[in-house]
């Protein structure tokens, strides 16, 4: 597989509200300093992250692990900018997220962020190259750019000769590389997957890990939330959260 171009495509912010400015390229692509949530319960407050730290390089491959109650997927909704910080800074490819509206995060999640899920969340009546071109439609991107991109990204993951086929015509391994194909073809600064493997078999886990570790190679920048340590130990960082505090673990 070639390498996608890092400046492929301008992807136009379309989803109302005022713009979000495109940030400057020289930092890390997400930093969170000291992030905390705080959620009500009746009269009490649960503190789903007690302060996390973490910082991401340009071309990273970081897996974040941990059990159920953990703050995961809390952490992991703030990282996809579906959620917001009660307090701390959270930079995502040089903008400041924290103090965004809906709007302008779902401008941020459009144009930085391709999203990997462990359901697939493909339509199941669409082909494949249909599926693709989903995150350029809600672009705005004219129909014979969005078809060509969606067959490049999906050549790309190794499906040139499933384009035309449907979810169930295919291998869950292969429906997975279809999500990552639509993640990929807006040409995100990040990569970012919550339990990819976690309908997959042994075999299929392995094929599309190797595909995280090609595009890694490729300079893509990775972050995987899961609670499967073979997962995790493929990344080249590993953290754990848990109780609401992150820690990271020196891999070999």
């Amino acid at each position: 597989m070639t390498a996608p171009a890092a400046t492929a495509h301008a992807v136009p912010a379309t989803s109302g509200g005022a713009a979000v400015a495109p940030p400057e390229h020289g930092g890390p692509v997400l930093s969170l300093t000291d992030v905390r949530k705080t959620y009500a319960q009746g009269q009490l407050e649960v503190q789903a992250l007690r302060g996390v730290t973490l910082e991401v390089a340009r071309g990273d491959y970081v897996a974040i692990m941990g059990p159920s109650g953990s703050g995961k997927s809390t952490l992991m909704h703030i990282l996809g900018c579906l959620d917001v910080p009660t307090s701390g800074t959270y930079r995502l490819n040089g903008s400041d997220v924290g103090g965004l509206d809906e709007a302008e995060l779902a401008q941020i999640r459009n144009r930085e962020i391709g999203f990997v899920f462990q359901q697939f969340n493909l339509l199941a009546t669409m082909s494949a190259c249909r599926n693709v071109e989903l995150p350029l439609v809600y672009a705005g991107v004219p129909r014979a750019e969005r078809r060509r991109l969606a067959i490049e990204a999906l050549e790309r993951v190794g499906l040139a000769d499933r384009i035309e086929h449907r979810p169930n015509e295919m291998s869950g391994g292969q429906q997975q590389r279809v999500s990552v194909a639509r993640a990929l073809v807006t040409d995100p600064a990040l990569l970012l997957a919550d339990e990819p493997t976690g309908n997959l078999d042994s075999v299929s886990t392995n094929d599309v890990l190797g595909l995280f570790d090609e595009l890694h190679e490729q300079g893509r920048t990775v972050v995987v939330i899961t609670h499967e340590i073979e997962v995790g130990h493929r990344a080249a960082r590993m953290a754990h959260i848990r109780d609401g505090l992150l820690t990271e673990e020196a891999l070999s």
